[in-house]
């Protein structure tokens, strides 16, 4: 199977790579200092499953420089959905899909604004991964899992790219309601991610105390009801479920937003808190939780802000 990864950090330089290890024609789309280390010395993955090195030919700077695919995994940070989906028009033909494991529930819509509907799998990913240093992956435990299928009903193509995943190594399973899917994970990172980046604390922190564990329990019940108004099959008390999940979690977990706030990078708010409240002001559905947050944190946004600016 041909596959373009578009994004070879964390996410999609890892399952890029167990793709490649399985056999399969993988090429990844890069760019910088990241770009330049793969092409002089491949793509390495650290992992506890077993080290991975992808060879330095397997990268390339330009979306239309990966060529036709018969599957597309979109693995770039939120702000550059609409630019990637613009670009993927030029390798995108009547046989290729197109599977986003980014974060959100916004993504997918993006992509089919500019792409054939029928073209865009639903998808989301379960992983700890990030780039160590140019050219290097690291993944972080054994937890390695991609759950994807099609909006429309039933997809000849869904069965190929099953077998390719599983053959590679990576668990994998075909949801007849992705949307659902999506959402479940929605719910648990926008609780995550926004209370780790505006307590500045691990999750260890925040469910041992009452009011940080009542800002966790309340940022995801808001999500989960905007979910519901918008039609998708939620639990009423999904929230819950999500929050005696977190109890399971090691102390030390934190999320990427937080990670990216404390390293003074670009944060993924519009989508996650700021995305919530967006759609809760559609839908008419409060979000004075999430509302807070993006508040917060809207100084963060494009970076760590300058002094006295």
């Amino acid at each position: 199977m041909r596959i373009a990864v578009i994004g070879a950090g964390g996410v999609g330089g890892y399952f890029g790579a167990r793709l490649a290890a399985g056999g399969h024609d993988v090429t990844f789309v890069a760019r910088g200092r990241h770009l330049a280390a793969i092409r002089d010395h491949g793509l390495r993955v650290r992992s506890a499953l077993g080290d991975l090195h992808v060879p330095a030919t397997s990268a390339v700077p330009a979306i239309a420089d990966a060529g036709p695919a018969d599957v597309v995994l979109v693995a770039v940070k939120l702000w550059d959905t609409e630019d990637v989906a613009v670009q993927l028009r030029e390798i995108v033909h009547a046989g290729t899909r197109v599977v986003s494991l980014q974060n959100g529930v916004h993504k997918d819509g993006i992509l089919r604004r500019h792409l054939p509907p029928e073209s865009v799998w639903g998808g989301s990913c379960y992983i700890s991964s990030f780039i160590q240093e140019p050219g290097v992956v690291v993944h972080n435990n054994t937890l390695q899992k991609i759950v994807f299928g099609p909006y429309g009903g039933d997809d000849d193509l869904v069965a190929g790219f099953l077998d390719a995943c599983l053959g590679s190594g990576i668990e994998t399973e075909v949801s007849s309601d992705i949307e659902r899917v999506i959402w479940e994970k929605f719910v648990f990172l926008v609780g995550l991610s926004a209370t780790t980046a505006a307590v500045r604390q691990p999750i260890g922190v925040i469910r041992g105390h009452r009011r940080s564990r009542a800002l966790l329990h309340d940022v995801m019940a808001e999500a989960v009801n905007v979910g519901r108004a918008a039609g998708v099959k939620l639990e009423p008390d999904f929230a819950e479920d999500r929050l005696a999940f977190c109890d399971t979690l090691p102390p030390t977990m934190t999320s990427s937003m937080h990670n990216d706030l404390e390293q003074g990078n670009r944060l993924e708010l519009p989508w996650l808190s700021g995305g919530v409240a967006d759609l809760g002001h559609e839908l008419g559905v409060p979000t004075p939780r999430n509302e807070t947050v993006a508040g917060i944190l809207a100084p963060y946004e494009f970076g760590r802000p300058a002094a006295g600016s």
